[in-house]
């Protein structure tokens, strides 16, 4: 199970690109520290990525803060002219894939997502686009949105696990999206193979599964994720997001052990009410799991330690 360490960093106003919120928090290995991206919100609620580094044997120790945002938004009109949230981290040779969420406006529905593709060559300090569009987005077989990502470069492959929207709801009058987690295949990292493979599906009282993290151990996959009910899940305890766990041995069939999670809200604290954008790492021979609690990320981002029975 998962031994929880606390509350890591939270942003603090300082300047008008992060008066809110850390929220999902993106880890990526370095030499000595790890570097964790996140999402911070603007005056107007907009969010976009920053990142800051810890210490690897310590993660709570906190090495420095970037002081700036990395993206400007999107152009008027493209995918993520609304926000950006990071999602998945890969190095490639020499340079960093950063996979994120662009967000956008709708007049029907609150909002759209897509996934886009930001490239690094400075070891991950600043990225630029590979272009205005995304390269996850709605087709013929996925009509809604795309959201989190996770990918991995394995067995000569990039491996996917995101979001994906299957259809919009009205509870109480209010319009809320339900989705699960899908899977697909690139050569490249660039261009991808959207199949409509479910790899994570929905229960049937639950509204949505977001921010799959895997990981690989002697040929088995392991995903934890967060899980929410369909509606009423900002407020209520009882609907709010939780982690959940599966297993898999190919990465594409997914069985779901949710009771294997570890993890669960406290009884008091910064993620007593929610908890939810689990992001695993191997670091120092042991499993870390970055994730938000309270608030979807307004009360920062902490770390647990995996701890076996």
């Amino acid at each position: 199970m998962w031994n929880k360490k606390g509350l890591i960093y939270n942003v603090n106003g300082e300047y008008e690109w992060n008066k809110s919120h850390a929220q999902v928090p993106v880890a990526d290995l370095l030499l000595d520290r790890i570097r964790i991206y996140y999402a911070t919100r603007n005056t107007l609620g907009k969010s976009n990525v920053s990142f800051i580094e810890v210490d690897k044997d310590e993660p709570n120790k906190i090495i420095s803060e970037n002081k700036k945002p990395l993206f400007n938004f999107g152009k008027l009109g493209t995918f993520d002219d609304s926000g950006i949230m990071p999602s998945s981290i890969v190095t490639v040779g020499d340079k960093k894939y950063l996979y994120y969420v662009g967000w956008t406006t709708r007049q029907s529905v609150p909002y759209q997502n897509a996934i886009g593709l930001a490239i690094s060559d400075d070891g991950g300090l600043s990225f630029n686009r590979i272009s205005d569009g995304p390269v996850i987005t709605v087709n013929h077989i996925e009509p809604y949105f795309s959201g989190t990502s996770y990918v991995i470069f394995d067995e000569g492959i990039f491996k996917m696990w995101y979001l994906s929207c299957i259809k919009w709801e009205v509870y109480d009058g209010k319009s809320e999206p339900i989705y699960n987690i899908k899977y697909a295949e690139s050569l490249d990292g660039i261009n991808w193979n959207q199949t409509g493979k479910v790899a994570i599906e929905l229960n049937d009282d639950e509204g949505g599964l977001v921010s799959a993290s895997v990981i690989k151990e002697n040929g088995l996959y392991k995903m934890w994720f967060g899980k929410r009910k369909q509606s009423d899940y900002r407020i209520n305890i009882n609907n709010t997001y939780r982690i959940g766990y599966a297993e898999s041995t190919d990465g594409i069939n997914w069985k779901r052990k949710d009771n294997l999670a570890g993890i669960d809200i406290s009884k008091n604290g910064w993620d007593s009410e929610m908890i939810s954008y689990p992001n695993v790492i191997q670091a120092s021979n042991n499993l870390v799991m970055f994730y938000n609690g309270n608030g979807f990320g307004k009360s920062g981002f902490g770390y647990a330690l995996w701890n076996e029975i």
